[in-house]
């Protein structure tokens, strides 16, 4: 069934995440790097998503083969990867990571495209394949947690290697027809882009992620110098993705509900919750409980209310860049932002207030959100 054909994939792409944001700078802090390198290698992750997704995304709405586009660009990343087993010299490094997410970044919104194409009319039940990958993360962070202790850290790598060849295997399981036609009748890109609503939607987007910079860099680091061991940060991430799944299986009767504007909204105000408690109360275990709860929020109900309106704004042939837009700006340029000034306002002026940076980030994106997006949402 091309259900679990599709989930299987969302499995295995956000397991190899969950092995990799939450213990990438953890392996580069054990090769000796400092906070600057890590958030600026982090940054180049990021960063290529500002530009691989349109590559990428143009390619596949020319073509009209999203599924050869997403089986080359997870074989090379794989071989891509395998570079880090060459030298750990921080050029090499960069270089390495830039290559391999340079094709990493190609298959996913290509793949969204493709889920949203076998939904059909059933958008609203996105979330109920989307939520396979929030499995995949949390069965990789939570149990990765103990086998990191120590100089468990050094077989990250290979690790991350065995999931991202398991991404590939499983994208080969998915046909080419499951993708769709692509109409060639079309209203030009740049119409639908210079609307208020898309454009506002899409600096919301970069906004959010940026606010999510300190997190997806720095979190396991910041909490493991609070004392909490690997299995316990490892435990904590994992809650979060927990909440995720909860909101995604809702999702399909939230939005119906109470609509995606108010449900981007609620997201937007409870990122602003979640970064200020994280930032000025990390020593309280109850707290940071509270806080990765709000995950369910920050990034279940964000996304899966961000994605289906870039879906209802993109049509036809524009689908594939709709999603490449919407990974470009919002996990590429905003993530890369945040990544960037996540590692030098840990440097200079300490790790609680990267996060009330971030606070402040998500409080501009609510305002922007609030002026742009409209209240009638034809889904």
């Amino acid at each position: 069934m091309p259900y679990w054909r599709l989930s299987g994939f969302y499995f295995f792409y956000f397991a190899s995440l969950g092995a990799l944001l939450p213990y990438w700078g953890l392996y580069l802090e054990s090769l000796g790097y400092d906070a600057t390198a890590i958030g600026n290698m982090m940054a180049i992750i990021m960063a290529t998503k500002i530009v691989s997704p349109n590559i990428w995304g143009w390619i596949a709405d020319h073509t009209g083969k999203r599924m050869a586009i997403v089986r080359l660009g997870s074989l090379c990343a794989v071989l891509a990867f395998m570079g880090v087993f060459y030298q750990d010299s921080y050029v090499w490094l960069l270089l390495v990571m830039l290559l391999f997410s340079f094709f990493w970044n190609a298959a996913l919104p290509q793949f969204e495209a493709t889920t949203f194409h076998f939904l059909g009319d059933h958008v609203h039940r996105y979330s109920t394949i989307r939520l396979w990958g929030s499995i995949g993360f949390i069965a990789a962070v939570w149990g990765l947690g103990g086998v990191m202790e120590g100089q468990g850290i050094e077989l990250l790598p290979w690790i991350l290697v065995v999931l991202f060849g398991a991404i590939w295997i499983n994208s080969l399981l998915v046909p080419e027809e499951v993708a769709g036609y692509l109409p060639l009748d079309h209203e030009p890109l740049r119409q639908i882009l210079t609307q208020p609503r898309v454009a506002g939607l899409l600096l919301v987007c970069f906004l959010m992620q940026a606010s999510h910079g300190p997190y997806y860099t720095f979190y396991s680091i910041y909490m493991k110098d609070y004392g909490y061991s690997l299995g316990m940060i490892g435990g904590l991430w994992a809650l979060g993705v927990l909440a995720e799944v909860a909101v995604f299986l809702l999702m399909h009767r939230l939005v119906p509900r109470f609509g995606l504007r108010k449900l981007l909204l609620a997201s937007l105000l409870l990122a602003v919750l979640r970064w200020s408690l994280i930032g000025l109360f990390p020593e309280q275990p109850g707290v940071m409980l509270l806080a990765q709860c709000l995950h369910a929020a920050t990034f279940g109900i964000y996304h899966a209310a961000a994605i289906q309106l870039i879906y209802t704004y993109f049509k036809g042939r524009h689908q594939g860049k709709g999603q490449a837009l919407y990974s470009s700006l919002s996990f590429g340029a905003g993530g890369a932002v945040g990544s960037f000034y996540s590692g030098y306002v840990f440097e200079y002026f300490g790790a609680s207030q990267m996060f009330i940076v971030a606070a402040g980030v998500s409080c501009v994106a609510f305002l922007v959100a609030w002026r742009y997006i409209p209240r009638r949402v034809n889904t």
